[in-house]
């Protein structure tokens, strides 16, 4: 059997803005049919590296591949077979949201009206929407604009930054419904975005970026059937919490209030025995577990930083 090739690979990528931002020796390999979500807060890297896959920019160090070819040289011919949401939409001037549909497709070659106007009905375009300019649009409206764009041509590749920022919440779920209607199809799909309930619903693996780096890479089930677990405990006292958090446990703490006297950790189920053992003599008044989530998992990465630059 053909091993597959990846649709877009990122091998050691750095592109170095000074005083420490930019992006710094990350690899990423998306697959055919497969959809691949890079996590992280605003700041994070996310579009630094979505921009060089896209070809805008060019590499300070490492390769970008995107169907075999240089991203940066073939920017041009990859553009043609890919559908791109940009995180921050810019539309023209003076002109209408109707007007901006119909350069887009001169400029694609698109020649059928069916597949624009089925997105334009499904994210609720209306003809006044259509006919306002570009200026007075709210984001929303350009987002929606910007989905259909990108979406019209029928794409084989989907490179999708933030696509639902500024859409509200229902049309943000009915965008998620629609991605996955387009991974049944089998189309390979690029998300990057800081809502965990957008990756968990539709990706296949996921990165998490933290401070222009790379942090760890895995796939979405093995979270999801994860025998590690989060746990939250208030003890009644302040000597207990500090009795419990100076242990030598198999455990990772990933929140701790001494002022509610309130400890969160993650334990093996394995290991959780040797836990309730170290508990079993101190002062406690709650107990609770749960599964660990997408967002407990990345907090485990982020657990000493107070601003997740609008994570939800």
């Amino acid at each position: 059997m053909e091993e597959k090739k990846p649709v877009l690979q990122v091998t050691h990528f750095t592109k170095d803005y000074g005083f420490g931002r930019g992006v710094f020796d990350a690899s990423i390999e998306v697959y055919p049919g497969e959809c691949f979500g890079y996590l992280g807060p605003n700041g994070a890297g996310k579009s630094t590296t979505i921009r060089h896959i896209m070809g805008f920019s060019k590499p300070d160090e490492g390769e970008i591949l995107v169907f075999g070819n240089d991203a940066w040289k073939c920017y041009s011919e990859n553009l043609r077979r890919i559908g791109y949401i940009p995180g921050e939409i810019v539309l023209p001037a003076g002109l209408s949201g109707e007007k901006f549909l119909t350069i887009q497709q001169e400029m694609c070659g698109i020649k059928n009206n069916d597949l624009k106007n089925e997105l334009i009905d499904y994210f609720e375009l209306t003809p006044a929407m259509l006919k306002t300019d570009t200026k007075r649009m709210s984001l929303g409206v350009k987002r929606k604009l910007a989905i259909v764009s990108a979406f019209m041509s029928d794409p084989e590749v989907y490179i999708l930054d933030e696509p639902t920022s500024g859409l509200d919440p229902r049309m943000q779920n009915r965008f998620v419904e629609y991605i996955l209607k387009q991974k049944e199809k089998g189309k390979t799909i690029l998300l990057s975005s800081h809502i965990f309930s957008e990756v968990d619903a539709v990706c296949d693996r996921i990165a998490i970026i933290k401070e222009g780096r790379i942090v760890n890479t895995f796939h979405a089930d093995e979270l999801r059937h994860a025998a590690n677990k989060t746990y939250e405990v208030t003890f009644g006292d302040d000597s207990s919490l500090e009795q419990f958090a100076s242990a030598e446990l198999p455990i990772q703490i990933v929140d701790r209030n001494d002022e509610k006297k309130k400890l969160v950790f993650v334990a093996h189920d394995k290991e959780i025995s040797k836990v309730l053992t170290a508990i079993k003599p101190l002062s406690v008044i709650g107990f609770s577990n749960h599964k660990e989530s997408l967002q407990d998992y990345f907090m485990r990465f982020y657990v000493n930083d107070k601003d997740f630059g609008g994570l939800q």
